[in-house]
């Protein structure tokens, strides 16, 4: 009979921080395309978008204020617009609502962003571990 020993502690530890390397740096490019489209899909204009289209801006703050942020320990990524810059303008473009005794109608642009991008991201982690 043949007797095998493996040690794996070491090589495991390695593996497992090379996974988590490549899922962070992932995230990074799956968030920056995300954010990309964001941008994007809103224009500059002095008039307001129909609902159900992306918002128009008319200074560009709402695009500009598009960040993405990821939490590296718990391997999670955040997009959105900034509140410290346009308030909850952003949330109620996206779902609609009330800002600043405005009405204002669903104009979604986070969503069909992620919805337009999502046959992207698997490709994006193939390969990610090294």
């Amino acid at each position: 009979m043949i007797e095998v020993k493996v040690t794996t502690k070491k090589s495991f530890d390695k593996v497992k921080s090379k996974a988590q390397q490549g899922n962070f740096k992932s995230l990074g490019h799956a968030a920056a395309s995300i954010r990309l489209v964001a941008r994007r899909s809103i224009k500059r204009r002095q008039t307001a978008s129909m609902p159900g289209t992306p918002p128009n801006t008319r200074k560009g703050q709402l695009k500009r204020a598009i960040v993405f942020a990821i939490d590296k320990q718990r391997g999670i990524a955040t997009i959105g617009p900034d509140i410290s810059v346009v308030g909850t303008a952003g949330k109620a473009h996206e779902f609609g609502g009330r800002f600043r005794k405005e009405r204002y109608p669903k104009r979604p642009f986070m969503g069909p962003a992620l919805e337009k991008v999502k046959d992207r991201l698997p490709p994006m982690w193939a390969n990610s571990v090294r």
